[in-house]
């Protein structure tokens, strides 16, 4: 995924808590080279990683329930910037999603296994 990402690309991920959305984001934080420490934004709505060919803006809408406070921090400067924005639980809001956004949707089949659909 990180070779098919460009400066403002747009991963809306969708599925349930535990199913790997900050996982991914990990390893897509990791594939353009960065070395940066990923953790779930929950209670800061937005973390930034920088170190890699692009910096990812790595958002969490799980507590949010207002779509104008994700309106209020930027939501779309960080969307039309250099970098990548990735949203967990991005189906939370999704009249903000831009249409050109890649959804990516996560679901554990087992303990340890999981199934991830692009579209």
């Amino acid at each position: 995924m990180a070779d098919e990402v460009a400066a403002g690309s747009m991963l809306a991920l969708q599925g349930e808590l535990g199913t790997g959305k900050t996982q991914f984001t990990k390893g897509l934080v990791a594939g353009l080279g960065s070395t940066a420490a990923v953790t779930s934004p929950t209670f800061t709505i937005i973390h930034e990683y920088g170190g890699g060919r692009l910096p990812i803006y790595h958002f969490d809408l799980f507590r949010l329930e207002d779509p104008q406070r994700l309106l209020r921090i930027g939501l779309d400067e960080y969307l039309y910037n250099k970098g990548v924005c990735v949203l967990e639980w991005a189906d939370r809001f999704p009249e903000l999603i831009p249409a050109e956004a890649r959804w990516i949707r996560f679901r554990a089949e087992s303990d340890d296994r999981r199934i991830i659909e692009y579209s």
